[in-house]
């Protein structure tokens, strides 16, 4: 019975050391991808941001996501001044944020699996809504690269789109992101 005990003591430290190891695992990026796409018959709208944070937690799964709506480029200078000041409202709400995790953790991890199932909450101009998201996962050379798209519904954010221009802005917008993290130090 002591030899019992000795081995669930045993066992139990290399369970709380290897915890501890997993746990300082956090990776993280300042360059992250995010664009999104808007389709209509009149014209199509994109709009490019370079400058994401994010931030993850391989031994939990979380996943953090932070970005400033200003660092949104158009190809039209009027674009992204309508964008900032009447859609988004850039001035009241500088940023959009994402906290979520991946669901899947242990699959990944052990590589039978290159899918990502992401659930969190998606904050746009301090509206929360709960979104689920499937994305490629590359791990290789000590990063992790996040890759995919989802659909916003623009209207779920509070985004108001003025008559005179509601046949140029799509309902739902297409956003896409790559997010390639380095280890954090």
């Amino acid at each position: 019975m002591n030899n019992f005990y000795k081995c669930i003591g045993f066992n139990f430290l290399l369970f709380i050391s290897f915890s501890n190891m997993f746990s300082q695992e956090r990776y993280f990026t300042r360059q992250g991808h995010i664009s999104f796409y808007s389709h209509t018959p009149v014209e199509d709208i994109r709009a490019n941001n370079d400058h994401v944070l994010s931030i993850m937690d391989i031994s939990t799964g979380e996943l953090e996501i932070t970005l400033l709506m200003k660092s949104f480029s158009f190809e039209k200078a009027l674009m992204q001044e309508h964008f900032n000041e009447n859609y988004v409202e850039s001035h009241k709400y500088p940023k959009a944020n994402f906290s979520g995790k991946i669901l899947n953790l242990e699959q990944i991890i052990s590589r039978e699996n290159e899918t990502a199932y992401i659930a969190g909450k998606l904050t746009i101009k301090d509206v929360m809504k709960d979104i689920e998201v499937e994305s490629r996962i590359i791990i290789e050379n000590n990063t992790i690269t996040l890759r995919g798209k989802f659909m916003v519904t623009v209207a779920d954010f509070n985004i108001k789109i003025p008559a005179i221009v509601r046949n140029n802005i799509a309902k739902e917008v297409e956003v896409t992101y790559q997010l390639t993290h380095q280890p954090y130090q």
